[in-house]
């Protein structure tokens, strides 16, 4: 289905509850704090049907016109259908939407193909997760989802006191037409912007957490279904010339309540099992397609970091010093590092077993651990170029429209490459970028984008061949005695 921008946004005009505080957000296309990001959705959804995109965001399948990111890839060639739609979508924003729809789209898509693990311990679920795939990639849904239990609710002592309920979601009842759920999930990146939610558990849940283990999917609109969300950083900060990014890049990020939440069986894909409602991630594809897209979206993000950084220096008068040309060099050899790290995940793909392909996990998990260890040194690196230059622009850009102060402004904040307000625009992207709210939201989400630094590496841990590399040592051990 080729969806519309237009399309999209009516289709989020639904009841959904939305709060900003005790503040109950009647229409998400609407209001102040959401309106900029969801027609920035829906220009996305456009996109797609723009006569040069359709070949990059589109591709035939088994008869069908579908979103190449719900393509299950085959072979080398599909991986890199699917990667071209990424880096269009990260292109459209820079890199800076942590959940696109690409994103969950692939991770629903990695589980499909991994369908057979959902028959586990006698689950016989993987006709539905077939099925749902089969919903979301027919109507090009939005996706969103919430894996994490809150924080507060990791402490053991607290699933067994009997002064409260747990605030983690669980399953409190079921019937002959699914399961009600209570509770609260975390964090759902785009959710107040998406069609559904999926509902699971990427962290390990201990044997007792029998009723904490569902995994489902559910319309954001649904009864009982409420989206806590963050302080929106793009509302009441006025022109989009003093905010540019969180004007209309603040993908948002909910806390989402369940209160006797009614899900019908066809969208349960895990029930009463511990292991499987995790395993389901990383026994399939999925974890690999979700965070293949997610180095895709980093690289764009790393190409805007190196061209302000350039833009900067340009406009400090400095890029040619030869000690902030080494900076600007070290930089892009980073980024073009990270690029082969990215292209070097299609080159090494690997086979499924049951016909289908899959990125190179190493590569893959190697990428998310550069940038968990990198985003924050290389944004420091570009402030150090920028000093104090967006201290030194007034406080709005309206004194250019004075008929005393613009000729100041103009006169005194210019340079000879620069109108005053190019420079005052450059510097205002820059603390968007790298210093506002906005900013520092971008650097802790790319801190914990899967998880603290010690799961990202046990990723990585998990996936090295061990036994041939310390096989290395014991070759050449072997090849020479003691005397």
């Amino acid at each position: 289905m080729l969806r519309s921008g237009e399309a999209y946004l009516e289709g989020i005009r639904d009841g959904r509850a939305v709060y900003i505080g005790k503040e109950r957000v009647a229409d998400v296309t609407d209001h102040p704090a959401f309106a900029n990001a969801a027609r920035m959705y829906a220009a996305m959804y456009d996109l797609k049907r723009a006569d040069d995109m359709r070949d990059v965001l589109w591709v035939e399948d088994g008869g069908a016109r579908i979103p190449a990111y719900f393509l299950k890839p085959r072979d080398r060639r599909d991986l890199e259908i699917r990667t071209a739609a990424h880096r269009a979508i990260a292109a459209f924003s820079h890199g800076l939407l942590g959940r696109s729809p690409d994103h969950v789209a692939s991770s629903i898509t990695g589980l499909a193909i991994g369908s057979s693990v959902f028959d586990r311990d006698g689950g016989g679920f993987s006709e539905r997760i077939e099925a749902y795939y089969e919903h979301a990639r027919s109507r090009d849904l939005y996706l969103a989802y919430a894996i994490l239990p809150p924080q507060g609710a990791r402490k053991p002592e607290l699933y067994q006191s009997a002064d409260r309920s747990p605030p983690t979601l669980r399953v409190t009842a079921e019937d002959s037409e699914g399961v009600v759920l209570n509770g609260m999930k975390m964090l759902a990146t785009g959710a107040v912007f998406a069609d559904e939610l999926w509902i699971g558990n990427i962290i390990p849940l201990a044997p007792s957490q029998v009723k904490e283990s569902v995994t489902c999917a559910v319309p954001v609109n649904a009864p009982g279904v409420a989206l806590w969300a963050r302080k929106p950083f793009g509302a009441a900060q006025g022109i989009e010339f003093h905010n540019p990014l969180s004007h209309r890049f603040d993908e948002s990020d909910s806390m989402i309540v369940f209160k006797d939440v009614h899900i019908p069986w066809e969208r349960v894909f895990v029930h009463d099992n511990p292991a499987l409602s995790r395993d389901i991630y990383v026994e399939t594809p999925a974890h690999y397609m979700s965070n293949h897209q997610s180095n895709v979206r980093f690289a764009a993000k790393l190409r805007l970091l190196i061209g302000l950084a350039s833009k900067i220096a340009r406009s400090n008068g400095a890029r040619d010093i030869p000690a902030v040309r080494e900076v600007l060099a070290d930089l892009a050899s980073m980024e073009a590092a990270y690029g082969g790290i990215v292209d070097g995940q299609l080159q090494a793909c690997e086979p499924t077993g049951n016909g289908y392909v899959h990125v190179n996990r190493r590569y893959m998990y190697a990428g998310i651990n550069y940038a968990v260890e990198n985003y924050g040194k290389i944004c420091d690196r570009v402030r150090t170029l920028m000093g104090g230059g967006v201290f030194q622009m007034p406080a709005s850009i309206d004194v250019a429209d004075d008929p005393a102060l613009g000729p100041v402004f103009e006169d005194y904040w210019s340079t000879a490459d620069e109108s005053a307000t190019e420079r005052m625009k450059l510097f205002h992207l820059a603390w968007d970028l790298l210093g506002s709210e906005f900013a520092m939201r971008h650097d802790q989400y790319e801190k914990f984008y899967v998880g603290p630094r010690f799961i990202v590496r046990d990723y990585n841990f998990r996936h090295v061949p061990w036994d041939d590399y310390e096989g290395l040592v014991d070759d050449i051990m072997a090849g020479y005695g003691t005397r």
